[in-house]
């Protein structure tokens, strides 16, 4: 309000001093050029100049609305087309989120094509033509998407190899993500990515050597990282050990770090490869002396099932374990084991009963039974054997 009458007032003062100064005087103008001559008052001159300037701030805000309104009317202006491009971003969108993937496809394809900064359009029309089954439209479109954003390859590629993947073709995406890793070194999402698609390709030689890039980078947590090398070992030791050459078991096995030696998952699983690979006396004389460094049940059993080149040796062994822990059924069925070894079958039926007595197991009930037929006590096998596959048949329904 006050304002207003401020402005007022400007006005009412201005208008004034302009009467005033026409009073005074009225002026004269004069302008020749080549002839012509043109005479008017000052304040006639000045009004001339004003209309002229309203006239082209008039004609210029006409040319402005004239250009507006062809846009409205011409389907094919800038404006239109981006209009469209907003509308079709936006159904694609929910479409794609909805599942319904042939609409979702033409629209984040027309709004890729559209729109100055079209990644997230090509990326999202990619999985809609993943879900259609149309690898080769999904592998274009992504390539259009590089062709247009050159910059953006690494999150291309990371999805083109997710989708690699989804189809099954797990060489394909190891051959993506390895390529991009050759351009961007050490970059955490490839990395990730490739330890997931090399697990599932169950590659445990290109695992370990992906495993120092990991643990330089922190790429996983330490304690998710020892387990992953441990499993890549397990998996190591479990496809060498597929070659039946007990060389070239021991030839892998000074590969593992000493933490990893005396890890008696896998420990146990070398010797036991050693021992199908015909090297069951050294395998057995590597767990005897990992169980005298410590007791570990799961050895205790592997030690059972190896025949040594001495089995006097490995009762008295095994025996001496016994009275440091007196109520292990394991304990008891190695030792049961050895015994038949021994041909001591009294002792290897006494061990099975002190087993059982312990803990009701179906290994131990089927091994009893089988030294019992051979004693010709066929009545107690058969009821062991019918005990035995009863357990097996709860666990299978409890499974």
């Amino acid at each position: 309000m006050i304002r207003a009458v401020l402005l007022l007032a400007v006005l009412v003062a201005g208008a004034s001093l302009l009467g005033l100064a026409i009073a005074q005087g009225s002026g004269y103008v004069l302008i020749a050029y080549r002839g012509m001559r043109y005479e008017s008052s000052l304040w006639m001159f000045l009004a001339l100049l004003l209309a002229l300037w309203l006239l082209v701030w008039l004609a210029r805000r006409a040319l402005r609305l004239l250009g507006v309104s062809g846009a409205l009317l011409n389907p094919w202006s800038r404006r239109h087309r981006q209009r469209r491009g907003h509308k079709a971003s936006e159904r694609g969108l929910l479409e794609l989120a909805e599942g319904r993937w042939r609409p979702a496809l033409q629209h984040l394809r027309l709004a890729a094509e559209q729109d100055p900064h079209p990644l997230p359009y090509y990326l999202a029309a990619a999985r809609a033509a993943q879900h259609l089954g149309d690898y080769e439209e999904s592998d274009a479109l992504l390539e259009q998407a590089l062709n247009r954003q050159p910059h953006a390859e690494l999150v291309i590629a990371l999805t083109h190899a997710e989708l690699q993947e989804q189809r099954g073709n797990l060489e394909g995406a190891e051959e993506t993500l390895t390529a991009m890793l050759e351009r961007h070194p050490h970059q955490p999402e490839a990395l990730r990515r490739l330890l997931a698609v090399q697990r599932r390709q169950a590659k445990p030689a290109a695992l370990l050597g992906l495993l120092p890039e990991l643990r330089k980078h922190k790429v996983i947590e330490e304690a998710e990282l020892r387990e992953l090398e441990r499993e890549a070992w397990a998996a190591r030791l479990s496809e060498v050990g597929r070659g039946g050459e007990a060389q070239a078991l021991r030839d892998t096995w000074p590969l593992l770090s000493s933490s990893l030696q005396h890890d008696s998952h896998l420990l146990g699983l070398y010797a036991e490869q050693l021992g199908r690979a015909g090297a069951e006396a050294e395998a057995e004389a590597l767990v005897r002396k990992a169980l005298r460094r410590q007791y570990q049940p799961a050895l205790v059993e592997l030690y059972g099932r190896l025949r040594g080149a001495d089995s006097g040796q490995q009762l008295q062994e095994a025996e001496q374990w016994l009275k440091e822990h007196p109520d292990d059924p394991v304990l008891l069925r190695a030792l049961a084991r050895i015994s038949i070894r021994h041909q001591l079958w009294g002792k290897a039926r006494d061990y099975y009963d002190a087993s059982l007595a312990l803990q009701r197991d179906p290994r131990t009930c089927a091994e009893l039974a089988r030294l019992l037929a051979r004693l010709g006590e066929g009545e107690r096998s058969n009821q062991l054997f019918q005990e035995g596959l009863g357990m097996l048949d709860t666990d299978a329904r409890h499974a």
